[in-house]
């Protein structure tokens, strides 16, 4: 328990009042998918489940952690040489010759737009040096990003025995990728030309080209065992959400109608502004505008406490914020706008969270 001081802040909030229909434990979305998520990517809220934490074949959408990877290697504009390996491995192509010398952007684009796996490959041995050793940058990422179910043994997402993730280590992926610049950019294609090509590749994320004009990127998968696999993203009202669904026979339609409900339901409400806060006639310091997605009930039961830590530090306390009697987010608070030396404090603060530093007494 911690035994450092409760103070509760009184926040008002003034919310739009927009939704007409009031979640309750069954939101009454029912999908095709074995396994689904869908959630907010801002906070990483998940605002629908169903069996997203089981581990399961993920086919292509393996590729999302192939293409972010490669864009933050800081290569994309060095030119990958296509070996033999790549040419001839099996499944979607996006014809690659051997010997090509082709710029590593535009294999992640023939990557993330065609699927192609012979992109694939020549990634990765540009990248990793060869396709084993990228692997292992592929599950040191997902290590560091928490997606706990999650084993990958290729860069393009064929059927393996040690390959496999869930629905939701899925969507925290593609909620960290849609943070970068760069693969916003090429998720969101609905075509690329190659320096290298006549013709132009058309995006095969028919939720972004055809079905539901909210999305702004996604990544399609498909072998007979995974069934159809598909990450997507869409942005709507101010907020972003993260759909995913694993074999799913009717996908397209499982994610706009994950998206319609979310969308309907829900709204991202700012908590806290960055700035200045008083509490008890003390200043403290709040490094970011904090947004959460709330339903209208829980905007009307929602709690903020802080509780302050005894430490000589930059950072103060915490903020903890409750629907009812649930913690749903904890954020840090500063005894001043932070300095250098926020980069300690974020450590001690993340240890305290995780469970591996104590709260001061």
């Amino acid at each position: 328990m911690r035994k450092s001081l409760c103070i509760f802040l009184v926040i008002i909030l003034l919310l739009p009042i927009g939704w007409t229909q009031q979640v309750g434990a069954n939101p009454g979305i029912s999908v095709s998918a074995a396994h689904a998520v869908l959630m907010d990517a801002a906070s990483g809220r998940v605002l629908y489940e169903k069996e997203a934490y089981h581990s399961t074949l993920i086919a292509s959408t393996t590729k999302i952690m192939t293409a972010i990877i490669a864009i933050e290697s800081g290569k994309l504009d060095e030119k990958a040489k296509v070996s033999r390996r790549a040419v001839y491995t099996e499944g979607s192509s996006i014809y690659l010759t051997e010997k090509e010398k082709i710029p590593l952007k535009d294999l992640v684009y023939g990557l993330m737009l065609r699927s192609g796996n012979d992109s694939a490959v020549a990634i990765a041995e540009h990248v990793g040096g060869s396709v084993e050793g990228f692997t292992q940058l592929m599950n040191e990422k997902a290590a560091w990003l928490g997606m706990n179910d999650s084993h990958f043994e290729n860069p393009h997402g064929l059927d393996g025995e040690t390959h496999y993730s869930s629905a939701y280590d899925l969507a925290l992926l593609m909620a960290y990728s849609m943070k970068n610049k760069t693969f916003r950019e090429v998720t969101g294609a609905e075509k690329y030309r190659s320096e290298n090509r006549d013709y132009a590749w058309g995006n095969k994320n028919k939720l972004l080209t055809r079905y539901y004009e909210p999305t702004n990127g996604g990544k399609t998968g498909f072998t007979k065992k995974a069934g159809r696999t598909l990450v997507s993203s869409a942005e709507k009202g101010g907020m972003e959400l993260i759909a995913v669904t694993l074999n799913a026979p009717d996908d397209w339609n499982d994610h706009m109608q994950m998206y319609e409900w979310g969308f309907k339901n829900f709204e991202s409400v700012k908590l806290q502004s960055e700035g200045t806060l008083k509490v008890n006639g003390e200043k403290f310091y709040l490094p970011r505008d904090i947004y959460y997605p709330l339903t209208l009930n829980e905007r009307e039961s929602l709690k903020a406490s802080f509780y302050r830590s005894s430490e000589n530090s930059d950072i103060a306390g915490i903020t903890q914020y409750m629907i009812g009697q649930q913690p749903v987010l904890e954020t840090p608070v500063w005894s001043e706008r932070p300095k250098f030396s926020i980069f300690t404090d974020i450590k001690r603060f993340m240890g305290r969270l995780m469970g591996v530093a104590p709260w001061s007494t």
